[in-house]
């Protein structure tokens, strides 16, 4: 496919073959640095221009460059790292000639490098300390960029072209910037709290044979070789606990997903989440785990508890609020969902403009689709609301007070699930017949039901010890830590639509 190129671009691709004439690859060697822009400011931010001047360091600094202002045979710069911006000022008669031919040539987002001095500017109105900057003595070309950035007042405004072009977006967004870099300070603090407790961080398949483990639409491929199809995983929970059978006691996976739904704010197709399975725990040991967690973790990044999320602020400090599925619908509906017949639950989902699917005429697919559709967003939490109806849960354990529900939680933040939460079913006969209503609901259309697992059944034959499970969305973690309402900002690389069908 033939290219055409804009005016500026055709410029930046003769100054490359340029620097070629001159014996200088475009696309540059290595460059060893020993400073960055945070370590400068770090180490001389606080001193005086004499100061900086009587500990005379010298240091090798590189960077795309953001701004150029070149006054006769004076120029300054400033690059730009991964911490922020640094100046340098270059003058001709220190790095001579031939390298501040190569400065007048040179273009914002090009890479380059600098060995100078640390250095203070002389104080001016717009600074009156002066600016800290580098003094060069060796200027030296990098790479070269062919493309122009953004126009550096209004940078990469469109928000689709800020997800397509997350490069670019990285480069002049600082906000995108500080999330990408917020993010794996999360997971990390996350492993770091687990791995306290004890528990071991593994990896399972991503290609499954078998569908399981939640209920969701799943991504199929095909492997050549078995001549079989494979699913892309929805869930890690189901080996995750083949491992708690094997005497792990405690484990942990951190680990994408994929799921083939929609996209909106808060969903795309591939996500990450952590699932943590610890033996000889239940329900409640998942809630103490989860508000250990998210306070831990919220501490350790940002240094408090106290999160901005809208208008309001909520608190991640422990004890979180516990609300009951079905107290939380009869208080919206005015109804005894403990004590209804079906025929009067489905008309009040139809009251309230609930039109069931095929599979979903049963009390609990009823109590959560209103519950869904009533209560979700009143929780602004953070709240775990508890007791699912057993027809939702299909690999949680019953409660035993009233078989009709679990023991199950889902933690809501702000209306939206932030977790889910088992005391898990250990119990091989009732797994298998749980698995066994799931595919009826499968033939009676409910596409997201999950397969016969006969491999895991025949492990939970062997003996599971009781055992809590949870599994928490990072992406939505990384949303609320970082004060943002959309997953494509925390996520580097979002799924997008083709060009033209936004």
């Amino acid at each position: 496919m033939e290219r055409e190129f804009n005016d500026q671009e055709l410029v930046r691709r003769q100054k490359a073959e340029d620097l070629r004439a001159k014996g200088i690859d475009p696309f540059g060697q290595a460059f060893e640095r020993t400073a960055n822009s945070k370590s400068i400011k770090d180490e001389f931010g606080n001193l005086s221009k004499e100061e900086i001047a009587e500990k005379d360091v010298e240091v090798k600094v590189a960077g795309r460059i953001m701004s150029k202002r070149r006054m006769g045979k004076m120029c300054f710069m400033h690059i730009q790292d991964k911490d922020g911006q640094i100046q340098l000022v270059i003058n001709k008669a220190e790095v001579g000639e031939e390298a501040y031919e190569l400065v007048k040539a040179s273009d914002v987002g090009d890479i380059i490098g600098i060995i100078g001095k640390v250095y203070r500017t002389n104080p001016s109105e717009v600074n009156p300390q002066g600016e800290l900057s580098v003094y060069a003595s060796q200027y030296i070309h990098l790479s070269k960029a062919l493309r122009p950035l953004p126009e550096k007042f209004h940078g990469l405004t469109d928000v689709e072209e800020r997800y397509r072009r997350r490069y670019v977006d990285l480069i002049m967004n600082e906000e995108s910037k500080r999330i990408a870099f917020l993010r794996p300070r999360i997971i990390r603090a996350i492993q770091n709290n687990l791995d306290s407790q004890g528990l071991v961080e593994v990896e399972t398949p991503v290609l499954n044979p078998i569908l399981g483990g939640a209920n969701a639409r799943p991504f199929t491929t095909h492997h050549n070789a078995l001549n079989k199809e494979f699913y892309l995983r929805i869930a890690t929970e189901l080996y995750l606990k083949r491992l708690i059978v094997g005497g792990m006691e405690g484990v942990y996976e951190i680990g994408r997903l994929f799921r083939n739904e929609g996209m909106d704010l808060k969903h795309n197709p591939e996500f990450t989440t952590v699932e943590a399975y610890v033996a000889y725990s239940d329900l409640e040991g998942m809630m103490k785990l989860c508000e250990n967690l998210f306070e831990d973790v919220a501490t350790k990044v940002l240094g408090t508890t106290d999160i901005v999320t809208g208008d309001h602020t909520i608190s991640l400090k422990a004890p979180f609020k516990r609300i009951n599925m079905t107290d939380a619908v009869n208080e919206k509906t005015g109804r005894d969902f403990r004590n209804i017949s079906l025929e009067e639950a489905e008309a009040v989902a139809k009251e309230h403009g609930i039109e069931l699917q095929k599979h979903e005429h049963d009390l609990g697919h009823i109590i959560n689709d209103l519950f869904e559709e009533l209560c979700e967003e009143d929780m602004t939490g953070p709240v775990f609301v508890y007791g699912h109806p057993i027809e939702i849960s299909p690999l949680a354990k019953k409660d035993p007070e009233d078989p009709r529900f679990t023991l199950r939680f889902e933690l809501y933040i702000n209306g939206t699930e932030y977790a889910n939460a088992f005391t898990e079913l250990n119990d091989p006969i009732d797994q298998y017949e749980r698995f066994e209503n799931q595919l009826k609901a499968k033939e009676l259309g409910d596409s997201e039901a999950s397969e016969m697992d006969i491999d895991y059944v025949e492990a939970l034959e062997y003996g599971m010890p009781p055992t809590g499970g949870i599994g928490i969305g990072i992406d939505r973690l990384v949303m609320l830590l970082a004060g943002t309402d959309s997953i494509r900002e925390v996520l580097l690389f979002p799924t997008m639509k083709p060009r033209g069908e936004d």
